[in-house]
């Protein structure tokens, strides 16, 4: 895969894209404008945690491609993001709690957007009295929570996706986008969104 711009995302090489898509309808990510660089020392990492039993999850290939969607969209230096799979009784609680809507959802999203709140960063929370708060500069960048639901996956993935792996991956994506900055709420923002997610997917899960 061709290293990032080191000044911001790349575009998407037209002939990965959609018929009737074109490259300079895809606007840079949103993070790039609203957020700070992550410190230029260190490496972006993914967490990825399974604590469901419903659905087999290759824990390793997932994380790896929300590391490359990540890489894709300039993202670099010290920058972290997570990425967990849980039950359906989890992620009917995060809903409710969250997103006001009673059941299970398939994939939620959580960007962090206050990239100096203390409370946010590791080992930020109490400073001690023999040691000084970290500087902002030498923290890594906390990016977001991805939350993926197998279960929801595979119920829908035969009228989503076709296969489980392809909609756990469309999910994954879908996730990481929102993380950085993309949203679907009008008609036009879903266009392009699902423009990227498709050339993502084609890029990095299609071809391996």
């Amino acid at each position: 895969m061709p290293a990032p711009d080191p000044d911001g995302p790349d575009r998407p090489d037209p002939r990965d894209l959609p018929d009737g898509v074109e490259a300079d309808e895809l606007p840079p990510l949103p993070l790039m404008a609203r957020k700070p660089r992550p410190p230029q020392d260190g490496e972006v990492e993914v967490f990825g945690v399974d604590e469901q039993s419903d659905q087999p999850v290759e824990l390793a290939r997932w994380v790896d491609l929300a590391a490359d969607v990540l890489a894709d969209a300039g993202v670099r230096g010290e920058a972290e993001l997570s990425l967990a799979f849980v039950s359906e009784e989890v992620m009917g609680d995060l809903n409710k709690r969250f997103m006001d809507v009673a059941g299970p959802t398939d994939v939620l999203a959580f960007p962090l957007d206050d990239p100096i709140d203390a409370g946010r960063w590791p080992d930020a929370g109490s400073t001690g009295p023999d040691r000084d708060p970290p500087a902002v500069s030498e923290l890594p960048m906390l990016l977001g929570d991805v939350i993926v639901c197998p279960a929801v996956a595979a119920r829908q993935a035969p009228s989503h996706a076709s296969t489980y792996d392809d909609e756990i991956a469309l999910l994954v994506v879908h996730g990481v986008l929102h993380v950085l900055g993309m949203d679907h709420a009008d008609p036009q923002e879903a266009t392009v969104m699902q423009a990227r997610e498709q050339d993502l997917l084609e890029r990095f899960h299609h071809r391996r």
